[in-house]
């Protein structure tokens, strides 16, 4: 059932971007706890972004690792200062539930992994930050949250995006629409894939190409770019190198529809770069551009470039997590905003099969 516009811009907009100014509720400041995160998976992320992002936020802390990897576990404990009790492997992760240490566990693990080690986690009794994509289908998804749902803990998705001005400034106009009712989103994200043996190209890991990794910020962006959640999808896939995309998808362009007759236009691709979010709605038009980028998201609208200071959106995110734990209260970006993204990724990839036919989305 297709969330409303106003329901679906108020989850959003009420994110943890502002919050850490915020003091927990019951909390004084001087007693807060900051709750320790494990990273589960030590690759690129982890170690460029998440890591040093956790030096910067207020309400959390780099707690424990876990990893496979004996030569990372060296490098992770040297430099972090991780107590040798708080390191583990994929062997003994799930003795992390005797660990009063670690309260939220971060998977950055591939996709594929995603919903095995999101279960375990919930089962040793700790609040799980998933990465995106939540999982490689619908039942894992759901299978995700039924886990986190029965264990009693909290479960979000690293969707940083929410946690950037730009584009919450992008939800705040889809819900006051100042410049008349939204016609067409243009949602586009393209990126030159590296190395041709890395886990992204195995579709086993994997799950997809393109479309898991990148295009699921092109239809988060045009859900909240419209205040909508789209009903259908047509969706085409071209390969420029068979040969290195040979199980995967490399560039596919899609197209959804939504309730009030606005409709998105997107390309994702591992073989090009684009970066842009354009919005045009009754009166004029407003952009980002770059609109996924780590840092240096810029944004205009009207022509008037938007005025805001950059944010760490990892910090912001992991931040934003840990007061809803400490405050009792529901993610913005929760395994439910997984799922939505989840069916329509499935119907996507029906409508590829399908030689590019509309599909409803469930």
């Amino acid at each position: 059932i297709a969330m409303n516009r106003r329901k679906f811009i108020t989850n959003s907009l009420i994110t943890s971007a502002s919050l850490p100014f915020l003091a927990p509720v019951g909390l004084a400041r001087s007693q807060r706890k900051k709750l320790g995160i494990a990273l589960v998976g030590l690759g690129g992320y982890a170690t460029k972004q998440l890591a040093p992002a956790l030096s910067e936020t207020h309400y959390c802390q780099l707690a424990g690792i876990v990893t496979g990897t004996k030569a990372k576990e060296a490098q992770w404990l040297s430099k972090y200062s991780i107590p040798k009790e708080n390191v583990y492997n994929y062997g003994n992760f799930d003795a992390i539930a005797d660990n009063d240490d670690i309260d939220i566990v971060y998977i950055v693990l591939p996709n594929a992994m995603h919903a095995e080690y999101t279960i375990r986690a919930a089962q040793a009794g700790k609040h799980v930050i998933c990465e995106k994509p939540m999982a490689i289908n619908v039942a894992e998804c759901k299978a995700m949250i039924k886990a986190c749902q029965e264990s009693k803990v909290k479960l979000s998705i690293g969707y940083r995006l929410h946690f950037d001005p730009n584009h919450q400034k992008v939800m705040s106009l889809a819900k006051e629409q100042p410049y008349g009712p939204i016609k067409l989103v243009e949602s586009e994200f393209a990126i030159k894939l590296g190395k041709p043996n890395q886990w992204r190209l195995d579709k086993k890991l994997a799950g997809g190409g393109a479309v898991y990794d990148i295009g699921v910020y092109c239809i988060q962006a045009a859900r909240y770019a419209t205040g909508e959640e789209p009903i259908a999808v047509a969706a085409r896939e071209f390969k420029t190198d068979p040969v290195k995309f040979k199980d995967v998808d490399e560039t596919v362009m899609f197209q959804m529809r939504f309730p009030s007759g606005a409709v998105s236009n997107s390309t994702t691709s591992y073989n090009a770069r684009i970066n842009r979010l354009h919005v045009s709605a009754g009166k004029t038009t407003y952009e980002l551009q770059p609109a996924y980028s780590y840092r240096g998201v810029k944004g205009q609208a009207a022509k008037k470039p938007f005025d805001f200071v950059g944010v760490n959106q990892q910090a912001k995110q992991m931040d934003g997590f840990a007061l809803n734990i400490l405050n009792e209260t529901e993610s913005t970006i929760s395994g439910e905003e997984g799922l939505r993204d989840m069916r329509v990724i499935e119907a996507l990839y029906q409508s590829i099969d399908t030689d590019g036919a509309w599909i409803k989305i469930a």
